[in-house]
């Protein structure tokens, strides 16, 4: 383990979260995880993308994939990339795994458990792109430490990237924009593709957690930073 992945180590950046599930829903995870799941906590060694999808394509990470819509509908829009989404809320991994099914969306896996420690499970280089939307803003100045978009951390999902490889982030907190934006910019290996808050990318779909944002009258900045 290098410095920068020890450092990320020590900070859990979500809150564990179960949650009930319908009938449906755990129907869902009983049948289909076995086949598209895979427990980030019971990894022994290097995770290989090749040997989790079984074959080779290029990979994009989804970081809080939440109810699963928004993955579900990049990927069966964007056949030729695998999705890997990552997500501790139980419910959301089971619909997501529904969503799977009904669309018959090969291309994706669905983890289960911190994502920092996934990446660094990952080789170096292996990563198309980071989807990182919506992350728990941790408004109190006191939790900022557990931010998922931090110095060390963006460190490490940067060297999980091949090089051309793009870090998209998004949020509707807008301080916590401006600490990513700041936080982006300062890493030298990532180059600011839109030169600060980017357009909203066609290919990120609305969710229902952004509609609540946009109602409530936040704004939601986006931010796309690619790899040297």
């Amino acid at each position: 383990m290098t410095t920068t992945d020890t450092a990320t180590a020590r900070i859990r950046t979500f809150h564990p979260r179960r949650g009930r599930m319908s009938d449906r829903q755990r129907d869902a995870l009983t049948r289909l995880w076995p086949a598209y799941g895979l427990q980030i906590a019971a990894l022994d060694g290097p995770c290989d993308p090749t040997t989790l999808f079984g074959r080779r394509a290029p990979l994009v990470l989804e970081i809080g994939s939440g109810m699963g819509d928004a993955t579900a509908a990049m990927a069966a829009a964007d056949r030729d990339r695998h999705y890997l989404a990552v997500e501790v809320h139980t419910p959301g991994i089971a619909n997501l795994l529904e969503l799977v099914e009904r669309h018959g969306l090969d291309n994706v896996r669905v983890a289960e458990g911190d994502a920092l420690d996934l990446v660094r499970a990952m080789p170096e280089g292996c990563l198309d792109a980071v989807h990182v939307y919506f992350p728990d803003p941790w408004p109190k100045t006191r939790h900022h430490k557990r931010r998922i978009i931090a110095p060390a951390h963006v460190a490490l999902l940067r060297s999980r990237l091949a090089p051309g490889g793009t870090l998209h982030c998004a949020t509707d907190w807008a301080e916590y924009a401006e600490s990513m934006r700041e936080t982006l910019t300062a890493d030298p290996e990532l180059v600011d593709v839109h030169g600060g808050y980017a357009p909203r990318p066609a290919h990120r779909p609305v969710t229902k957690f952004e509609r609540r944002a946009l109602t409530a009258g936040r704004e939601v900045f986006d931010l796309i930073h690619r790899r040297r």
